[in-house]
This record gives C-alpha cells, structure tokens and sequence, in this order.
C-alpha cells in the first residue's frame, strides 16, 4: 500500500517538481522534497511533505537518505537553462552530473527500490535531421545542458549493471503550466504570458518557425506515476509525438488574451535548436501512458493561473 512508502523528490520546490509532489502526496505516499531553493520557490512546497533545504552536489544527501530510507526517488534537481549552461558548464556538471552521481552512491547503499530520472528529450538528440525522435536517435546534444543529462543517464545505467539499481529515464519535451519560472529557454510560454499580461511586447528570436514539443506538467507527473511500477530499466521520450512553432504558439495565446499586437522580433540565438518533437511510442507501450492534455486545453489552464488575481500560495494548500 502506498500509505506506508516514502518517495523522495528532488527539485520539489520547483515548477514539475512541486506539481509531482502534491500528486503523490494525493496516492498516499510519504514524501521528502530535497531542494536548495536556487531556483525553486517555497511557496511551492506543500506543507504534508517533509522538507529538507539542501544542496544534491554536497555530502548531506548520504545523512538525508539515510534517515528518510525513501523506497523511491524522484530526481529532477537540475540547472535547466540551456543558455546558461553554454555560459557555465562547469556549473551545469557539477550539478547535473555530480549532484545525480552522489544521489546515486547514496541511493545504492541504502537499497532504493527505484529511481526515476528526469531527463530532457528537448536538448538531448541535438538538432535531428528526422522528426520525431525516438529513443534509438542519434545523441548529439548541442549544449552543455543536454549532454550533462545524457552523462547522467549512463552513469544511471552503470549504476543498474553493477548494482541493480532499478530505473527508468524519463526524456521530457518542452515543458509548460502552472508554475512555471518565466525565466530561461524553457519558460517561452509564461514569458509570452506575463508580457501580454503586462502590456510588454513579447520577443521572438529568429523567424519564430522554430518547433518544440509541448507537453502539459500534469501529463508529465502521470508519466512519473506509472513509471513507479513499469518502464523497468528503460529510456523514454515523454512528449506529445506533434511540434508547435513558436509564431503558432504566439498566435494561440494572442487570441486567447486579446492581445493586440505581434512580436519584437530579435537575432536568432546561437546554438539554438531549430526543430525537435519526440516519438513516444515506447513510452505508451511500456508505461501505458499517452498525453492527454491538447495544447489549447493546457494554455488555457496556464493563462488562467499567471492572469487570476492572486496566483495561490502552496503553503496554504
């Protein structure tokens, strides 16, 4: 029963992070955020979990493990901004590497039952000649983000061939929902959100044809649930299988909020990918999982959240 297993989660004060929590804190799971706040937020922390501030690149993990002995970990602590690991990569390593190595050695020595990787689909296969990508595609990641998650993924896999560490690799698309930092590569919607909101003039970089595979928060959580008993051991693309093109997406939401005027548009942006969308077809057969949320469906959710009048404090959920 899930009233008496524990799941930790890292990056729990985050956008997808916070939203995975309250999910499993709603299946009877006892959980433990582990999170520096660097980037997530405490008022996205719900208060039935137990909270631990702390950084995954330092040696507490060992005492924070030790003591939680969670069955499962969720890891989704990470720098996540593709420009900024262009401008630090030592940074982005650090973190993404030896903060998902140590979780990793303190996962081992307590016997975890499982644990679940989030990964990205967005930055790892580079700039791919076919869409959409599957598993089986190339790697060619062009940033130093998209290959500290393939680096993670391996070290990941060794940890399994050499101690049976159970997993699953969850490759995210693009991300988006309620919560969501609008800062970064990877906040484009709730950047384009607030301008309007605000009465700023949104940017688009380049001839805005660029596609990314948008994906809703909560299908990404459900992907993360079924991964707890399927997917053993496997690598998954978790996306829609459709890209959107950033002038479309400019275009839904123009409408959506009555927005009156078009685009700055700025230079295209050095190392940026120009088309990425993920085949999730082993994602459904292994998980039984598909995205449910249509992109309309979920921007209208998102704009509700950034334009209600007071967005809602998880700390009094």
């Amino acid at each position: 029963m899930a009233e008496s297993r524990r799941a930790l989660v890292t990056g729990g004060a985050g956008f997808i992070g916070s939203h995975l929590v309250d999910r499993l804190l709603a299946e009877g799971f006892r959980v433990t955020i582990v999170d520096d706040l660097s980037s997530g937020k405490i008022q996205n922390v719900n208060t039935a979990a137990t909270f631990c501030h702390a950084d995954i690149t330092h040696a507490d993990v060992d005492e924070i493990l030790g003591r939680e002995q969670p069955d499962l970990l969720f890891h989704l602590a990470a720098r996540v901004s593709v420009a900024r690991s262009a401008q630090n990569p030592v940074d982005n390593a650090e973190v993404n590497v030896i903060g998902t190595l140590k979780l990793l050695e303190a996962a081992r020595k307590i016997g975890l039952e499982k644990f679940i990787f989030a990964s990205t689909g967005g930055a790892i296969y580079g700039d791919p000649e076919q869409n959409p990508c599957s598993e089986e595609s190339p790697i060619e990641p062009v940033s130093p983000y998209g290959l500290s998650k393939h680096v993670g993924e391996q070290y990941i896999d060794l940890f399994h061939r050499l101690y049976r560490l159970n997993f699953t690799n969850l490759r995210y698309g693009n991300v988006y929902g309620p919560r969501q930092d609008a800062s970064g590569e990877a906040g484009v919607i709730p950047i384009f959100i607030q301008a309007m909101r605000d009465g700023n003039q949104p940017r688009i970089y380049g001839d805005g044809d660029q596609e990314r595979d948008f994906i809703y928060v909560d299908d990404v959580v459900e992907a993360n649930i079924q991964a707890i008993h399927a997917g053993n051991n496997r690598t998954l693309n978790i996306g829609t299988g459709v890209g959107t093109s950033i002038n479309h997406l400019y275009q839904i939401l123009k409408e959506s909020m009555n927005y009156q005027h078009d685009a700055e548009r700025r230079p295209h942006r050095h190392g940026e990918v120009h088309k990425i969308f993920l085949d999730c077809t082993v994602a459904m057969e292994q998980l039984g999982w598909s995205p449910n949320t249509a992109l309309e469906e979920g921007l209208r959710k998102t704009v509700e959240y950034y334009c209600s009048e007071a967005v809602p404090s998880r700390r009094s959920a």
